[in-house]
C-alpha cells in the first residue's frame, strides 16, 4: 500500500503501461463514398480482456465491445470520452467499454453467473443477443461538466454487436454503415479487431462524374469486399494493417490517412475513491469496514484499493441525537 495520503495519490495503481502506436488506422477509398477505420488492439487486448476471469464467451464480447468502441470514438472530433453501453435481462446485464479522445481505452461486462452457466450448458456459443436479452444500447460522448452530453439510445436488436451497432446507426443516425468484430484467443493471447466502414454524404472527395446511383453502386462494391475478411485476417499480428487493406480494396484503390494510438486507460487512483468514500456516513464507514479496512475495487481494471479505516473520516451524522 503506498505511503503517501490517500487524497494526495493520483498516480496509476500496478496495471500495464501498454501503448499500441496504430490501433487505429483511418482509409478512404478515393474519388468513392467511402470511409473506414481498421481498429487492430493487438497485445492491449490481452492486457484489457485478461483483468478479469470471466467465461471466454463474456471476454469475446467485451473485446469486440473495445473495438467497436475504439474505431466509433477516432472517428469523431470531441475532447473527452466516448463510451458504449449495453444493458439488458439477458446472463450479461451491463457491458460497458469507453476511449478518450487520447486513445485511452478500458471496459468491463457484469454477469449474472447462474445464468450465464444455464446459458452455456444449453449453447456452448451463445450469440450476443442471447448474452445480452432485451434492453438498449447507448453511445455517449462525454466533455466534462461544462458541456452538454450527447447521447444516442435504441433497443438492443440484431443477433450480434455488430448488428446491433448497424441498427443504432439506421434508426438513430440515419447512417449507412458495414461493421466487422472479431475478439478470440490467439497462441499470443486476447486478440479484437474491428473493420467499420461508412457511406459519406456530399461531394466532398467524391469523384463529381459519380451520381447517385454510381455513388450507391460504389457502396455496394466497398462492402462486398468488406465482407470477404475473415476474423484471422483481422488478428494477425503479423499482417500489417496497409497491406490487409490492400487486400481488401486495391481493385477500388485505397488510401490510409494517420494512425491512432490506443493505450490501457484506466483512469482510476487512489486519491479518486478516497474522495468518494469521504462522502459516506461515518455509519456506513463502518459496515464497510472488514478487518480494519475498507477495500473499494475498481471494475474496469480490477484492482483492490485499500483504505485503513482509520484514515477515511466520512461525513459528520445529522441525524438529531436522542435525549
Amino acid at each position: 500500500m503506498s505511503d503517501t495520503p490517500a487524497f494526495l495519490d493520483s498516480g496509476r495503481p500496478p496495471v500495464p503501461d501498454l501503448v499500441v502506436p496504430r490501433g487505429v488506422l483511418p482509409f478512404f477509398l478515393p474519388n468513392r463514398p467511402v470511409r473506414g477505420r481498421l481498429v487492430r488492439l493487438g497485445p492491449l487486448a490481452e492486457a484489457l480482456l485478461s483483468r478479469h476471469q470471466n467465461h471466454p464467451v463474456i471476454t469475446r464480447l467485451t473485446g469486440q465491445a473495445l473495438a467497436l468502441a475504439a474505431g466509433l470514438s477516432t472517428a469523431l472530433k470531441f475532447r473527452g470520452s466516448f463510451s458504449l453501453q449495453a444493458k439488458g435481462d439477458g446472463p450479461v446485464t451491463m457491458l460497458l467499454a469507453d476511449c478518450t479522445d487520447a486513445g485511452e481505452l478500458r471496459g468491463y461486462p457484469r454477469a449474472d453467473a447462474v445464468r450465464l452457466e444455464a446459458l452455456v450448458a444449453a449453447n456452448p456459443s451463445p450469440s450476443a443477443d442471447a448474452l445480452l436479452g432485451t434492453g438498449y444500447l447507448a453511445f455517449t460522448v462525454d466533455q466534462g461538466p461544462d458541456e452538454n452530453r450527447h447521447q444516442g439510445i435504441v433497443s438492443i436488436e440484431g443477433g450480434s454487436l455488430a448488428a446491433m451497432a448497424l441498427h443504432y446507426f439506421d434508426t438513430s443516425e440515419q447512417l449507412r454503415c458495414f461493421v466487422h468484430l472479431a475478439c478470440e484467443k490467439t497462441a499470443s493471447g486476447w486478440r479484437a479487431g474491428a473493420l467499420i466502414l461508412e457511406k459519406i454524404a456530399g461531394a466532398g472527395g467524391i469523384d463529381p462524374a459519380l451520381d447517385d446511383q454510381a455513388q450507391e453502386e460504389n457502396w455496394r462494391t466497398a462492402t462486398t469486399l468488406a465482407a470477404t475478411l475473415t476474423d484471422r485476417e483481422l488478428l494477425d499480428d503479423n499482417l500489417p494493417p496497409e497491406d490487409l487493406l490492400y487486400r481488401l480494396f486495391h481493385t477500388e484503390g485505397v488510401a490510409t490517412s494517420r494512425a491512432r494510438a490506443l493505450s490501457f486507460g484506466c483512469r482510476c487512483s487512489r486519491a479518486r475513491l478516497a474522495s468518494i468514500l469521504e462522502g459516506f456516513p461515518a455509519d456506513d464507514l463502518d459496515h464497510m469496514t472488514v478487518d480494519g479496512d475498507i477495500v473499494m475495487t475498481c471494475e474496469f481494471c480490477n484492482h483492490d484499493f485499500r483504505f485503513p479505516r482509520g484514515g477515511v473520516h466520512g461525513q459528520a451524522s445529522t441525524e438529531p441525537r436522542a435525549d
